[in-house]
């Protein structure tokens, strides 16, 4: 199993997480986002979105990071991570599809703005974020009642769902995510999420560094 990636971005930190989490052996081909090789052959055979992460598995060829995880799941067999029982499989099911398509972009722009911009030698724009603030704060508290009364997004334990929707917040503190009043969120994720060795080991930190002594270093 292969997984064509660059480990700095949201959804590649994702599958790269997940796979680790899951126990499940592969490739890394790396992809190297800011030079662009995802938007150029031979990358562009494989994922014609021309965007990253994409898994190419003997003849089997995907794209979309949560479906990745989906089947590296089910292939390895791992149902604590992903259970096949139809109503526990649908929970995760639907919290992935809301990440992929309401929590990332709502995360995504905090990124863009106090991540991106300032590294090519921009400025935030203060009301492009400010007109975004009652979207964020709408969705983030879907996700902070859900975790009201329980560790994990679906339980007691941490599924594939976790990750998925850790993956948009990987990079909070340098994102600037106003995440003040959402409690139940913050602790599931900074207690929770970033325990678990999976996400440690796929560590991201800010100027899009995977090395925490170039962290350090970069700060002395």
């Amino acid at each position: 199993m292969q997984i064509h990636a660059d480990p700095i971005t949201v959804n590649c930190r994702k599958v790269l997480a997940g796979l680790d989490f899951l126990g499940i052996p592969f490739e890394l081909v790396h992809v190297d986002y800011f030079t662009g090789a995802h938007k150029v052959e031979p990358y562009l055979s494989i994922n014609p979105n021309a965007s990253v992460p994409s898994l190419v598995d003997g003849d089997l060829v995907l794209w979309e990071s949560n479906a990745i995880l989906q089947y590296a799941a089910d292939k390895a067999g791992m149902e604590r991570a992903y259970p096949k029982d139809l109503k526990k499989r649908a929970d995760i099911n639907r919290w992935m599809l809301w990440e992929s398509s309401s929590w990332f972009p709502a995360c995504y722009l905090y990124l863009v703005e106090n991540c991106v911009k300032p590294l090519l030698g921009g400025q935030p724009d203060a009301d492009v974020l400010a007109a975004h603030d009652a979207h964020f704060h709408k969705l983030a508290s879907i996700l902070d009642n859900r975790l009201a009364d329980r560790p994990w997004v679906t339980g007691n334990t941490p599924t594939i769902a976790d990750i998925a929707l850790a993956a948009p917040m990987h990079l909070h503190g340098w994102q600037k995510l106003p995440l003040a009043q959402h409690k139940n969120l913050s602790r599931w994720l900074t207690q929770n999420v970033e325990s678990l060795p999976s996400w440690q080991k796929t560590w991201v930190g800010e100027g899009f560094t995977t090395k925490k002594q170039s962290a350090v270093l970069a700060e002395a």
